[in-house]
């Protein structure tokens, strides 16, 4: 009889954990990208231009950074591995941007911005969103 009980309770596993698994892996998770490439690369440029716009003295420039840093990997996970979008001048400006500031997060995580990095980001970002919407 115990044998029986642990059948059922083994196959009851089982197909739980086969229907959790399922459900994960066909949930959408909104987020802050819509999977529209323009509007997704419009979005984190002027997210990230807001970010590096923030005063180092304000108490939510540590909330912003981190939220940019999820955005960061967001964006490139989704868009690095399409062939059709990482070829495009848009795409290699936004990637040259993104490496530097994300460069800059992870070596100097307490520290902001400096002013030639945010002239840097400032004009790389804005040439990626004229590229992107006339369509390179």
């Amino acid at each position: 009889m115990a044998a029986g009980w642990r059948r059922v309770m083994a196959a009851l596993f089982a197909v739980c954990l086969s229907l959790s698994l399922a459900l994960t892996a066909c949930s959408s998770a909104g987020g802050p990208l819509s999977g529209n490439y323009v509007e997704d690369t419009m979005t984190v440029a002027e997210r990230l231009l807001a970010t590096i716009a923030i005063s180092p003295e304000d108490p939510e420039r540590t909330a912003a950074e981190t939220e940019a840093r999820s955005l960061i990997t967001a964006y490139m996970a989704r868009y690095r591995p399409q062939a059709k979008v990482n070829g495009l001048a848009s795409f290699t400006t936004m990637q040259t941007a993104i490496n530097s500031l994300a460069g800059h997060y992870t070596n100097y995580a307490n520290r902001p911005v400096p002013e030639a990095l945010k002239a840097r980001l400032d004009k790389e970002l804005k040439r990626a969103e004229a590229s992107v919407v006339r369509g390179a």
